[in-house]
């Protein structure tokens, strides 16, 4: 291959994807995440998917495309709000626990008891005993769950300062994204560092054998949405399995490493 070749051929590998191939690309995924939903139902399966990251980084649209054409009755998606006082009072597993999946259930957590090691301990929510008694429990408490036959599945959705900036400042601007802006969201950036910190110790913590964490690269919303959907059906086993359609991008979502830490693969 010539050095011309070579250069067109590289520029075509970053240009973005179009809106029609994402939607082709969306629709195929979508109806293997209906195969996977059936398997689960017929062998009475129990999934659990907990989607982390910064403010702004894509959950709640990454959870919209995975859950849309899902029976309501089996997929449930749990985002809790600020616990109560009696909440506050009690173990701080506990109000997590009522929502995990019984059999033939696939539950999506927007964000989850990782609250702990995140916001609450940037935000100075919480007291640094309590953080760090989280710390040392979640992979015990994790290898519990997946010992009585929970498949968990945990995702760190990452995004870059200036992108994160961007989006909090659209939804600022945005009437129909007025639900989504908060008082954390009004200092996520000023607090980048710190964010960036608790983000490395909790994924160095609680990476687990029996819990690992994959990262998705996340500034690019629709590539996003894509290679996690691609990750999920790829670790979960069901009938009718389209092996080269589900093959993730691993530039995109690769399991987490000590190594990604130094390197360039999460962002600072």
């Amino acid at each position: 291959m010539n050095k011309k070749a070579k250069q067109k051929e590289e520029d075509e590998e970053i240009l973005p994807m179009s809106k029609s191939d994402y939607k082709v690309s969306l629709h195929k995924l979508q109806v293997e995440l209906v195969k996977l939903q059936r398997h689960v139902i017929r062998h009475s399966e129990k999934v659990l998917v907990l989607l982390e990251g910064r403010d702004a980084a894509g959950k709640d649209g990454n959870i919209k495309r995975i859950v849309e054409y899902l029976s309501p009755r089996e997929t449930r998606v749990v985002a809790l709000s600020k616990p109560s006082d009696r909440e506050r009072s009690g173990w701080y597993f506990q109000r997590y626990v009522a929502h995990l999946p019984v059999a033939e259930e696939l539950v999506l957590f927007n964000r989850s008891w990782y609250n702990r090691a995140g916001v609450e301990h940037v935000m100075g929510f919480c007291s640094k005993d309590e953080h760090e008694e989280f710390m040392q429990s979640v992979p015990k408490f994790e290898e519990m769950l997946v010992n009585s036959g929970i498949k968990l599945l945990k995702y760190y959705l990452d995004i870059d300062k200036d992108e994160q900036t961007r989006r909090l400042a659209d939804r600022e601007r945005d009437p129909l994204k007025q639900w989504k802006t908060s008082p954390v969201d009004a200092v996520a950036v000023k607090h980048w560092k710190a964010y960036s910190d608790m983000r490395d110790a909790m994924l160095l913590r609680t990476h687990t054998i029996a819990a690992p964490w994959h990262i998705v690269r996340a500034n690019d919303k629709l590539a996003a949405r894509l290679n996690l959907m691609r990750d999920i059906l790829s670790r979960l086993q069901y009938t009718g399995k389209n092996k080269k359609l589900i093959k993730p991008d691993l530039e995109i979502v690769f399991e987490f490493s000590p190594e990604c830490i130094d390197s360039s693969r999460l962002a600072r």
